[in-house]
């Protein structure tokens, strides 16, 4: 496992380098919608590729939508520790954004280990949870994950090709850090057959390319959930 990916380390971090920049928000307070974005493994901080789909809901929203990162490693040498830190980090920043804008719709979205740490700062993992009931998580309107390592075949909210098949992801969520039934229908989860992350299998090009074919489509969702 851990073979496989130092394999992939030079060319996960060439392919992000590539990496679109959200639109930021610049007026004065709290915006409608807030959107937290984790990053995949090697990026540079900021947002990461995931960033073109927070800048595609910013222009087609109705809305004033405003966005954070978060900071963490993104390393995948030490991939235990750099997870840890970005589960602690996403529930800091997804704490301290409630706090400052109680009335605010949050967007949770993740690429890759940025999609393992949303989910573990809500669910559970290695840097615990923020539980299903506590005000942080019942501000949370929509959740999207792509290539997410921590992928289960049980899933409702699963999308994608991988969706029923036998394999999960490298490190699948226990049935005791699933979501909870109120936020499972505000998320979607793409992952697609052979993805080396999500779907334990050996295709790290499926892996790299969830944009392509599902920035769209995840727009839209998060359109429809943050009222337009």
């Amino acid at each position: 496992m851990v073979s496989n990916l130092l394999a992939t380390l030079v060319f996960l971090a060439s392919f992000y380098a590539t990496e679109v920049a959200a639109v930021p928000y610049t007026g004065t307070g709290c915006a409608a919608v807030h959107v937290i974005a984790g990053r995949a493994s090697t990026e540079a901080p900021g947002p990461g590729i995931i960033g073109a789909l927070v800048t595609q809901v910013q222009q087609q929203s109705s809305q004033t939508v405003s966005t954070s990162s978060v900071d963490y490693p993104a390393t995948l040498t030490d991939y235990a520790s750099s997870s840890a830190q970005g589960t602690a980090a996403t529930k800091t920043l997804l704490t301290n954004q409630v706090n400052r804008c109680p009335k605010q719709k949050i967007v949770l979205v993740g690429y890759s280990q940025g999609a393992h740490i949303i989910g573990d700062a809500i669910a559970g993992g290695g840097g615990g949870l923020l539980g299903a009931t506590t005000s942080p998580v019942s501000a949370i309107v929509a959740i999207v994950q792509m290539g997410d390592p921590r992928r289960t075949r049980r899933a409702s909210y699963n999308l994608g090709t991988a969706t029923g098949l036998l394999r999960e992801g490298m490190f699948p969520r226990l049935t005791s850090q699933e979501y909870g039934a109120t936020l499972q229908p505000r998320i979607q989860n793409y992952c697609d057959f052979g993805d080396t992350f999500c779907d334990s299998g050996l295709d790290t090009a499926v892996h790299l390319t969830y944009l392509n074919r599902y920035q769209t489509p995840a727009a839209n969702f998060i359109l429809t959930q943050i009222g337009g």
